[in-house]
């Protein structure tokens, strides 16, 4: 547990220094989440498997911690970027940068951890997190339509064999909206309008921009604006990278095989596994969505395995050429495998 706590905390509170003296935190921050992150991923060995029915009494409590810390975080970061003190353009964009990097590769990962717990509060604290980077439908998308859906055309966020990122996240974004929606209109039909989850999800948006108009103006509206989109590609990209190119096999009957660990893409590196709450050990979390993150197990035999570490597939990802001739036969060997069909074929 030290080594998650330190990992996902440590751009938090760098971002956080920025964004308050500015100078050399910002390059610190920045180069932290970047830098370091890469080499220690490189220098460590890939670690092994814990025990899958171990206990982490201290798991939930570093979650809260983390996302009570993302809302300080998150203010600071648009106070900062904003102008509300003495920094200069360059110090302003550096803690832009790392504040939307922190929100996409460490507040997604403790929301999505938070959503998946059986605690009321903590489930409305991943929410929170979610609406306070305007992307609050992804917990409805994620819950209701990724987990049922995952690797099949039915889910939006799952990534077509041959999509490219940019189309991908074109068609992701509304369709994982819309598909959310959906969902739960379906499970609320037959309760009081108040309850459904998008009334918190947009009016919570909503009063967010409307308070940071009232106290910091345009420049607050743009900053905030700025640091939620470059959260949402991040989480659109990690979506896109764990799930591309795969896809269930049709059975029999018609219907699709049950979700397995060979729908899902891994990482094995220690450093932006421990930075990101393990969530490149994503076919576990599909497969036994309930165990704690420090559990999650990797089996390089039944798993597919990234030839990088999450943070750098993304990185390529947003080169669509080069992504395909890396991904596309791996892709194609785990579909042929798996007997997943590949119908789709984004081109």
């Amino acid at each position: 547990m030290p080594l998650f706590s330190i990992a996902a905390s440590l751009p938090l509170i760098l971002t956080t220094l920025a964004a308050l003296w500015g100078g050399v935190w910002g390059v610190l921050a920045l180069g932290t989440i970047t830098v370091l992150v890469f080499t220690l991923d490189r220098v460590i060995a890939a670690d092994g498997n814990p025990d899958p029915e171990a206990e982490f009494p201290a798991a939930d409590a570093v979650l809260v911690g983390l996302g009570l810390g993302h809302f300080v975080v998150l203010a600071l970061a648009i106070w900062a970027v904003a102008g509300g003190h003495d920094l200069s353009g360059t110090e302003r964009a550096l803690v832009a940068l790392s504040a939307g990097l922190s929100m996409g590769q460490i507040s997604h990962p403790v929301a999505h951890e938070l959503i998946h717990r059986p605690a009321r509060a903590k489930r409305w604290l991943g929410r929170l997190i979610y609406t306070s980077l305007l992307f609050g439908h992804h917990v409805s998308a994620h819950l209701r339509v990724h987990h049922v859906h995952v690797a099949s055309p039915e889910d939006p966020s799952s990534a077509r064999p041959g999509e490219g990122f940019y189309r991908y996240a074109l068609r992701a974004w509304p369709g994982a909206f819309q598909a959310g929606l959906r969902a739960e209109s379906r499970r609320h039909a037959d309760r009081p309008l108040w309850r459904h989850p998008y009334l918190l999800y947009l009016g919570g948006a909503g009063a967010l921009v409307s308070a940071t108009a009232l106290s910091l103006g345009a420049a607050g509206v743009a900053a905030l604006f700025f640091i939620a989109g470059y959260a949402q590609v991040q989480i659109l990209l990690s979506d896109y990278v764990q799930h591309y190119g795969l896809r269930r096999a049709q059975r029999q009957d018609g219907r699709l095989e049950p979700v397995g660990p060979q729908h899902s893409w891994n990482a094995p590196h220690v450093m932006s596994a421990a930075m990101t709450l393990n969530a490149p050990r994503h076919s576990d979390h599909h497969v036994t969505p309930q165990r704690p993150y420090p559990a999650l197990q990797l089996d390089r035999a039944t798993m597919p395995v990234l030839p990088q570490s999450l943070p750098v597939m993304a990185v390529l990802a947003l080169v669509p050429p080069l992504w395909r001739r890396i991904m596309d036969p791996r892709a194609a060997r785990w579909r042929k495998t798996s007997g997943g069909a590949a119908p789709d074929l984004a081109g």
